[in-house]
């Protein structure tokens, strides 16, 4: 049961990373093919930040959920690259969303392994 509340709450945390925490800007930023810079100037922030810091938010929320700093380091990587890969529309928004659930049942595997050992 406890694998089960800690995928649910992981699952939260990914919604609260994505959809409340990422503002407009971000969402647009973090791809490489966004035009704001060019809106807003030079001294707006490359879309790596953007990317790196969306990427970080979610390693801060499961470190927070979770205490573990593997994790954390796994799905700061993790997230990046998913995240890439959908701005350079090789894959899709649902297949995005599903390679990130994938990570948090590794993460849920991993937790289990560890108990039951």
């Amino acid at each position: 049961m406890e694998v089960l509340i800690l995928f649910f709450n992981l699952v939260i945390g990914h919604c609260v990373g994505d959809y409340v925490l990422q503002l407009g800007p971000m969402s647009s930023a973090k791809s490489r093919h966004s035009k704001l810079k060019e809106q807003y100037g030079e001294d707006f922030p490359q879309w790596y930040y953007w990317l790196t810091a969306h990427a970080l938010t979610h390693a801060g929320i499961v470190i927070l959920i979770t205490g573990n700093y593997m994790f954390a380091i796994l799905e700061l990587i993790s997230h990046w690259f998913i995240d890439f890969c959908k701005c350079e529309k090789w894959i899709t928004l649902h297949q995005d969303q599903m390679a990130h659930m994938v990570f948090k049942i590794i993460y849920c595997a991993i937790f289990f392994m560890s108990q039951t050992a």
